[in-house]
């Protein structure tokens, strides 16, 4: 088994914060200090649209598990939501945080549910088919994620400890305690059994 690139692709020679393929695997998206979020299509390695509403640069970028829909999360203290198909305009632009909104992921069963954190460590659920603002409770900063397949848990990291949520009680059950450097990374395997989680001290898997 290995790896050989197969190409690179570059819209600006601005800095690229994040990126997120479809679970299709037909597109990838980018973003970062551009301030836009760009898709490239996988077959030709072209860049197929442009994302371009926010007004200070892109923190996160998650496609929806069924990738009908793509979410980006900004420093202009926004997330908006769009269609992949046709993201010639944002179908929703979230705007109830009040500072820099770092990390954003869709749940992997609820359709209607988007969870974003800022950087005053406030977590909140959105209703994608509502537009609203559902539920709001303090834990992530840096990153989040959702346990993959049902959902049931979410992991947010905030300075150097990763906290794992139950998504419907919005309580913590664990707080994981080992790193001595700020997280500024974490990601669920496929099982959503293990948890990795990045510092510059360390990668730990919980």
């Amino acid at each position: 088994f290995t790896f050989n690139e197969v190409g690179c692709l570059r819209a600006s020679t601005n800095k690229v914060m994040c990126c997120h393929f479809s679970s299709s695997g037909k597109l990838l998206a980018s973003a970062g200090h551009e301030k836009k979020a760009v898709l490239w299509n996988m077959d030709t390695l072209k860049l197929r649209s442009t994302l371009e509403e926010h007004t200070s640069l892109i923190t996160d970028v998650r496609f929806s598990p069924n990738s009908m829909l793509l979410a980006t999360s900004s420093f202009d203290e926004t997330v908006r939501v769009w269609h992949a198909d046709n993201p010639s305009y944002s179908l929703r632009t979230f705007t109830c945080h009040q500072t820099s909104v770092m990390s954003l992921d869709f749940h992997p069963a609820n359709k209607d549910l988007l969870c974003s954190c800022d950087s005053d460590s406030e977590i909140r659920y959105w209703s994608v088919s509502q537009g609203i603002c559902t539920k709001v409770f303090k834990g992530g900063m840096t990153q989040m994620r959702f346990q993959p397949r049902h959902g049931r848990l979410l992991a947010a990291a905030a300075e150097n400890l990763v906290s794992i949520f139950d998504v419907d009680a919005e309580t913590c059950r664990h707080s994981l305690q080992r790193h001595t450097k700020p997280v500024h990374s974490i990601c669920w395997d496929q099982t959503g059994d293990y948890l990795a989680s990045v510092s510059k001290d360390s990668v730990r898997v919980w």
